[in-house]
């Protein structure tokens, strides 16, 4: 490790949080120099490796990231694995930040690559009992300060009248300034992922997909390209007639971060193209198609954030192990109201991880299909868009299993359907 990240990791630094607790650690990243203070909704990720693809993802935008697996940093970082424009976390907690990197493909250390960025992060944090005190308790604000002037007090003071995340609509921060063409595919990870998704549709021409952009993670439009699909991009804001202008095959409504009931503007437009457009939202994208179609949300009391958070798709009795991160969920008897049923339920707790329109073809999923990082069981979903796309017919359980039958052993688990309609 050069001098300058071993500087970077030898400043003392607080965690506060705003129920009152302070942690000291020691600062890396931005936080390894003094007078750094950054404000955040702490919240946690199970996932034992994808540290850069889960700092790099827009939808951690606002939020200070505890991992939970104890050893970060050990493989370094590399330009092709970032998620967005580059770390969009507020800052980062760890309980042990490698001092030595270890991989061919590294182009850096993570302190380095956090500090480029302004992003602060601190170690020696005990992040099993941090994680505890989240689990019980809820998420909570917070603050990583290398403030030696200000007392524990004031700290807290300073967080407790920081943002909450409920209410912010910063779908807008983390949505592109204009529109754009990505034609990126997967590349060499495609082998990676085929088991999982095992059709390769591509028919005579190229399906137009527009995205509505809330801060889109990379992978989700290398999918998309990668099954012959032109990607247009467009910011969050754009309204339905502008989108129909560009005469789209369909419509992604992208991940991103925030409190999905105050993007007032994206969800205007949902309403207004209601299915007019083949629609497949994902993560906020599902949320937001739910509250334009009429239902409901509401706030998670920790939040599903990890690569490990088992689903059951219901309409093949199905269970994907898959990529979460969100603080905000749907509604479930809100959906039927508007015409839509669930299709998958996280496993964990019971609540929506998925639904379809009956009528429209418009589905959403509140995981990440795409992966990066974490498992690939999801990435059917994108075969299914594609068809609903050439189709225009609603999702349903024939589609799923047509683009499943592949030929491939699947990696996921049988259930009896009839026992998931049961229960």
């Amino acid at each position: 490790m050069n001098s300058d990240s071993e500087r970077r990791r030898g400043i003392d630094a607080r965690l506060v949080l705003e129920d009152g607790t302070v942690l000291h650690g020691r600062g890396f990243g931005a936080a390894g120099d003094a007078g750094v203070e950054t404000f955040g909704e702490v919240v946690f990720n199970t996932a034992m490796c994808g540290y850069q693809e889960a700092f790099s993802d827009p939808s951690y935008l606002g939020q200070i990231l505890v991992m939970t697996v104890p050893h970060v940093g050990n493989y370094g970082v590399a330009a092709e694995d970032v998620e967005g424009a580059g770390p969009m976390v507020a800052g980062v907690v760890v309980r042990e930040l490698s001092r030595v990197v270890s991989n061919h493909r590294a182009e850096g250390d993570l302190s380095g690559w956090l500090a480029a960025a302004g992003v602060p992060g601190i170690e020696r944090i005990d992040t099993r009992a941090l994680v505890r005190r989240l689990r019980v308790g809820g998420v909570l604000r917070g603050a990583i300060s290398t403030d030696r002037r200000a007392s524990d007090a004031e700290l807290v003071a300073r967080v407790r009248a920081s943002e909450s995340m409920t209410g912010r609509n910063l779908a807008a921060t983390a949505s592109p300034a204009g529109e754009g063409d990505f034609a990126e595919d997967l590349g060499p990870w495609r082998a990676l992922e085929s088991a999982a998704s095992p059709s390769r549709p591509n028919g005579d021409r190229p399906l137009r997909v527009v995205a509505l952009d809330c801060g889109a993670k990379r992978n989700i439009y290398r999918h998309l390209v990668d099954r012959g699909c032109e990607v247009r991009f467009v910011p969050h804001d754009w309204s339905a007639d502008r989108i129909l202008e560009l005469r789209p095959d369909g419509l992604l409504v992208s991940n991103g971060p925030g409190d999905p009931a105050a993007v007032e503007a994206s969800i205007a437009t949902l309403r207004r193209l209601a299915g007019e457009v083949p629609t497949f939202g994902i993560c906020l994208g599902h949320q937001m198609l739910a509250l334009a179609l009429g239902a409901r949300t509401w706030k998670l009391k920790f939040g599903h954030r990890g690569v490990n958070q088992p689903v059951r798709n219901l309409l093949t009795g199905r269970v994907e192990i898959t990529s979460q991160n969100h603080g905000f969920c749907v509604e479930e008897e809100s959906l039927a109201a508007v015409g839509c049923e669930v299709t998958h339920r996280h496993l964990n707790d019971g609540t929506v991880a998925g639904f379809r329109h009956l009528t429209r073809p418009m589905f959403a999923v509140q995981h990440h299909p795409e992966a990066s990082p974490g498992p690939h069981d999801a990435s059917y979903l994108f075969d299914c868009f594609h068809e609903m796309m050439t189709t225009r017919m609603p999702l349903d359980a024939e589609m799923v299993r047509r683009v499943q039958s592949g030929g491939s052993d699947s990696p996921l688990i049988e259930v009896d359907p009839a026992a998931v309609h049961a229960r």
